[in-house]
């Protein structure tokens, strides 16, 4: 069995990871919360998803013996230059809530019109074991920022977007649908496309 430790303390994040992967084979997901000793708190104070994801997952790989799993993710809006970006998690503040953090989007967005209002979705992933990375995936997905918040699901900005194609806000698809389309998603396929390779890397 193929223990794989998911290094967030972002309990949706988490959820959504374990259940993208419930279906592998011999691999038994495991949280921060498994750790016998705690690592130190880490600073994510990378200029992009994928150096927070890397500093996160060769940080913890040091804490545990199988493979260590972290994601950095956010929103990137066209309007605002990028932003939130790699501080979509503390837009608005330290310790922001999602609601402080979607208001802060939207008052910035302000009248912008709904053909400028494009925005994509980043995951990075990056896969760590003894302190040594191993892989690191990006997976994204485009959309636009809504004028208002819509649907109780999800989390983050899930209630201002709506991913290209579709007219739902990933706030009101089911969690298992979203789970199919989201960023999040598409770094995690390429990564079970790589795992039997990383298994015998590692073994």
């Amino acid at each position: 069995m193929l223990e794989i430790l998911v290094a967030t303390h972002n309990n949706n994040k988490r959820r959504e990871i374990k259940s993208m992967l419930r279906k592998v084979e011999s691999v038994k997901v495991m949280s921060l919360n498994d750790l016998v000793v705690q690592p130190p708190m880490i600073v994510e104070d990378g200029k992009t998803f994928r150096q927070n994801a890397v500093k996160k997952a060769v940080t913890i790989s040091r804490f545990f013996e199988g493979l260590v799993l972290a994601d950095d993710s956010g929103l990137e809006v066209d309007a605002l230059d990028g932003k939130p970006g790699v501080r979509s998690a503390r837009f608005a503040r330290t310790k922001a809530t999602d609601e402080e953090n979607n208001a802060k989007l939207l008052k910035l967005l302000g009248t912008t019109p709904k053909q400028k209002r494009t925005a994509r979705f980043v995951c990075h992933i990056a896969v760590a074991k003894d302190g040594h990375l191993i892989r690191s995936f990006e997976g994204d997905v485009k959309g636009q920022i809504t004028f208002k918040p819509s649907g109780d699901k999800g989390f983050g900005y899930d209630p201002l977007f709506i991913p290209e194609g579709y007219e739902k806000t990933f706030a009101e698809m089911t969690p298992g649908y979203k789970n199919r389309i989201s960023h999040r998603s598409a770094a995690l396929k390429q990564l079970k496309k790589e795992l039997k390779k990383i298994v015998k890397e590692v073994s």
